[in-house]
């Protein structure tokens, strides 16, 4: 026989003797009898709410299902906020944005089968996007087990290759105990989502609440530094380097130490790129802060330090370093050192505590004022190719007019969120959030449809920041009816479809490769008036087919202080230069 007592394990009670059982008296409380005790009962549903409550968590993220309702009702007792929305896409979308937003991970609660399902392309983007999240899925009673209850499915197979940790919860008591090991192995190492499946008699099942363990102390408070050898090796190749130059990527944001860098480039006064996550994290005017230069100063640097970001297509596997640099690569995960080409010193750690060593160590020597002169000329020469697109007054609108207008609108406060193909990759080097962590897009998954879902998350865990976010309209058709969810949770945010009729990152490569007969097949849309069927919803939308319209429909949708839409209507034949070279492929 068992207690359930302690922290972190279960304690053996030693059987009594016969002669010990005949002499004893009975247990009692308050002078009651034990026997005639009524012990407080608890549910399933509301162990998972007393557990996430204690997490931090102060939203989930939901589409009902039967499966599900007793977590409702703890949540209601916790003062968990219970946002439901349309899809249950939109759901994870909305727990991972709330994790990127807050550095606390999102949940999303839904029902079994289609509901656990349909979360999967949410899932997938935060276990790319290495972004910690909690799904939670419902499933039929144990007692129907095998035996093909409503919508009954192995749920732990199909998310094991996208999570962190994926396991069912078989018994009400243990509810706790495995919420806290799920949120432990989101932050394990490289961050990712985890899974809880729970049964529907597991959640209802009422349990004596003494007997239920709640871990409280499962976590380390500590940050893992880097070796501090190859530290100081590191640091002596900075210190000492022609041409260096510097990608920071999400993790600096995920670990929070964009002041780390700040101080990291104060010392170093070395050229700094940022992408992912991690822009917004040094201020637009820093003069080591780059932005158009960075392939040609990785293609030409001596010493590249690579920090939070993998080598994937996003650096062509790697191949966009210089192969004669001394590469220094820095990421949570073990397994990421290396992958896909060699680095000359690997350092495992958080990057704000590796970039607190390295600017310790780093000697202030004067770094070579025509590298830096060589690297400002390039960023002058891209953006004048670029200004007379960004002033352009043609019509149909040109992509990077839409973008310079955006971009300018913007606030020192405003969160912006990408959700497209090729109109967000035209746009990524002009619009410039003011702040780190105002800066969000799906990540290297490349999963369109998070707009809307990530708009939710932010205006609910920052209802005092504006945001803005920029649709493709194809990625406005995947989840951009959860404006429903907008409107009734009076969300006001402003949404701006760039409205080129096609999926174009994709129509460009057929084109290419078949000529435009069979080139346009598959990746045409209709010019449809998506503003009106935000307006149709009860929110606000406006229409613009010309470049000086932009603006004022953008003041105007600040001012409706409603979930806005502007339908803006831009060139079909213009493509980002990544399209053109189909970079993303190569």
């Amino acid at each position: 026989m068992y207690d359930l007592r302690g922290i972190n394990h279960y304690q053996p009670v030693k059987a009594k003797s016969k002669e010990e059982e005949a002499n004893s008296q009975p247990e009692t409380m308050g002078g009651v009898p034990f026997a005639n005790t009524i012990m407080a009962k608890i549910s399933g549903g509301h162990l998972v709410a007393r557990a996430l409550k204690q997490e931090g968590v102060e939203a989930i993220f939901t589409l009902c299902g039967g499966h599900i309702i007793d977590i409702y009702d703890g949540c209601i007792d916790e003062g968990i906020k219970i946002i439901d929305v349309r899809h249950e896409q939109t759901a994870a979308h909305a727990a991972d944005g709330w994790s990127r937003v807050t550095g606390i991970p999102g949940v999303a609660v839904v029902t079994a089968g289609p509901g656990t399902t349909d979360t999967v392309t949410g899932v997938a983007n935060a276990f790319r996007a290495q972004s910690p999240m909690l799904l939670i899925g419902g499933q039929a009673a144990r007692t129907q087990y095998h035996q093909g209850g409503l919508q009954e499915l192995d749920h732990v197979s199909l998310m094991k290759p996208i999570t962190k940790f994926a396991t069912s919860v078989l018994d009400t008591e243990r509810i706790p105990e495995l919420i806290s090991m799920a949120f432990r192995e989101a932050y394990n190492g490289r961050p990712g989502p985890s899974f809880l499946e729970i049964p529907r008699d597991v959640l209802d099942a009422q349990v004596d609440e003494e007997g239920v363990m709640f871990p409280t102390q499962y976590r380390s408070r500590g940050r893992m530094h880097g070796d501090p050898e190859l530290v100081q090796q590191a640091a002596d190749w900075l210190s000492h380097a022609k041409q260096p130059a510097v990608l920071a990527g999400s993790q600096v944001w995920h670990c929070r130490a964009t002041t780390q860098l700040l101080e990291f480039s104060r010392r170093s006064e070395i050229p700094i790129y940022l992408n992912g996550a991690a822009r917004g994290g040094l201020p637009r005017d820093w003069p080591f802060h780059m932005n158009y230069s960075r392939s040609h100063a990785l293609s030409q640097a001596d010493v590249a330090l690579i920090i939070g970001t993998p080598f994937d297509f996003r650096l062509g596997y790697g191949n966009r370093i210089s192969q004669d640099a001394k590469v220094i690569q820095v990421d949570l995960d073990y397994g990421e050192l290396g992958h896909n080409r060699d680095v000359d010193i690997g350092l495992v750690g958080d990057a704000g505590a590796v970039l607190e060593q390295l600017t310790a160590a780093m000697t202030p020597t004067r770094k070579s004022k025509e590298w830096l002169k060589q690297l400002r000329e390039v960023e002058e020469t891209k953006y004048k190719e670029a200004e007379p697109f960004l002033h352009s007054d043609a019509v149909p609108i040109h992509p990077l007019r839409l973008a310079y207008e955006i971009n300018d609108f913007l606030t020192e406060d405003t969160i912006f969120i990408g959700d497209g193909g090729d109109v967000v990759t035209i746009s990524a080097r002009t619009i410039q959030p003011r702040q780190p962590g105002h800066w969000m897009d799906p990540g290297p998954l490349g999963t369109l449809g998070v707009g809307t879902p990530f708009a939710i998350a932010a205006k609910i865990a920052r209802p005092e920041k504006e945001v803005v976010l920029l649709f493709g309209d194809g990625a406005f058709g995947c989840t951009g009816f959860d404006y429903d969810t907008l409107i009734r949770f009076n969300l006001p945010v402003i949404g701006v479809v760039g409205n080129n009729a096609a999926w174009n990152q994709i129509r460009f490569g057929q084109i290419q490769k078949y000529g435009s007969e069979r080139g346009n097949v598959a990746n045409l849309l209709a010019p449809t008036r998506y503003d009106r069927i935000v307006e149709a919803m009860g929110g606000y939308g406006e229409h613009v087919t010309e470049p000086q319209q932009i603006r004022p429909a953008l003041e105007r949708a600040r001012d409706s202080g409603k979930p806005a839409c502007i339908n803006v209507m831009i060139d079909p034949n213009i493509f980002s230069s990544g399209t053109r070279r189909q970079t993303m492929y190569k």
